[in-house]
């Protein structure tokens, strides 16, 4: 019997938050659930600076279990339409493709999958269904999230014990920093990674860190912050993968990009992750550490609603001294504006904080996963 046939469609947008979650979306549905999967990108350079084995050239090709198109301008003519099909986060299909879908006796389920969000209204929007205004289609806003009332989050079987095994793997973990040109963390130090948008906070909360007594290793992967984290160092030349920065108590060490199981490694390997955008953002849960979330900018600090509805829900069982001064950090950190202050405050919840980073995954996985709840609200829409 042939394996059913989906399309995941993704524009990228912030280089690699679209493309992460379309990316982790196609190999957990091929591996999990014997899916007949392509994905359609319109930024294949993008997309391999997370994929390292694939060919940016290359319009069609497989990597691993998933056939890799390029959406180009315009749209290829050598497609059928898949029994299921995948916008992801609101990118337009093509008209032709969409024409294909019209014709097929056995419509496809088409599939809006929207950006997570912990929001209330959510709820009351997710699995929502939208006739096509012309075409005999209907398409389905499927919404990520953090409770009953939405799809999930993403997470591979496996995943959550794979991370256990690893932070008890202590040779394990000597031998990545190694590899990695990293020296061993002062004793008592901090490994902190940081993954963020461009921002003033972060010259701000490096110069902090150097001053103060407590060692800290920042680990940065070459990118949009790092000139802002050098800055608050004093340091304005540029920087490359393997160069390292000690000013007082801080130690700056630049990261390649990398694959993104090497990203969850970084994430499993460090006592505090700042994360940005929605990819990285999961996986530094799945981690079971504490994280800081670098939310992405929207206009009239709509973000800022967003990020609220998160920590509402994500400190709901911390003690509200330790969860006022966690929502003051991310608050300070997504206004561009972070205090001296603010980073030994924070600095005392750690504890806390890491416990209960700790229980906190098993409790999102109770509503199941996403990639699954997908493939069962598919089957009902089939059936």
């Amino acid at each position: 019997m042939p394996r059913q046939r989906w399309d995941i469609f993704c524009t990228v947008i912030d280089n690699f938050g679209d493309i992460g979650v379309t990316w982790r979306l196609a190999r957990q549905l091929a591996a999990e659930h014997a899916l007949d999967i392509t994905l359609w990108v319109d930024d294949l350079a993008s997309f391999a600076r997370i994929a390292p084995a694939l060919d940016s050239t290359s319009p069609d090709q497989r990597l691993g279990d998933i056939r890799v198109r390029h959406w180009g301008k315009p749209f290829c003519s050598d497609f059928e339409s898949a029994d299921v099909v995948i916008e992801a986060f609101a990118c337009e299909l093509p008209a032709s493709y969409q024409q294909a879908m019209a014709t097929r006796t056995h419509k496809p389920v088409w599939l809006n999958l929207e950006y997570l969000s912990a929001e209330d209204w959510v709820a009351g929007c997710h699995g929502m269904a939208s006739p096509h205004p012309r075409l005999p289609l209907t398409k389905y806003f499927f919404f990520p999230g953090f409770d009953e009332h939405s799809g999930g989050l993403l997470c591979e079987a496996g995943l959550l014990a794979a991370r256990d095994s690893w932070q008890a793997d202590r040779t394990a973990q000597d031998a990545y920093w190694l590899a990695r040109g990293i020296p061993p963390c002062p004793a008592g130090g901090l490994r902190i990674s940081l993954f963020a948008y461009d921002t003033a906070a972060a010259a701000q909360w490096s110069a902090t860190l150097a001053a103060g007594t407590q060692a800290v290793q920042l680990l940065v992967p070459q990118g949009r912050v790092l000139p802002d984290v050098l800055a608050g160092i004093g340091i304005t030349q540029p920087a490359q993968p393997g160069d390292s920065f000690r000013h007082g108590a801080l130690e700056v060490c630049v990261l390649p990009m990398t694959d993104q199981d090497g990203y969850d490694r970084l994430l499993w390997s460090c006592d505090l992750n700042i994360v940005r955008g929605e990819d990285s953002f999961v996986r530094a849960q799945w981690a079971g550490r504490p994280f800081v979330w670098h939310i992405y900018r929207q206009e009239q600090d709509a973000h800022l609603e967003k990020l609220d509805a998160f920590l509402q829900r994500y400190l709901a069982a911390m003690p509200d001294i330790a969860a006022n001064l966690i929502r003051d950090f991310h608050h300070g950190w997504n206004r561009d504006q972070l205090p001296a202050a603010a980073w030994p405050s924070l600095l005392a919840t750690l504890p806390l904080w890491q416990t209960h980073a700790s229980r906190w995954p098993q409790q999102q996985l109770a509503h199941g996963d996403l990639a699954t709840n997908l493939v069962q609200f598919t089957k009902k829409q089939l059936q």
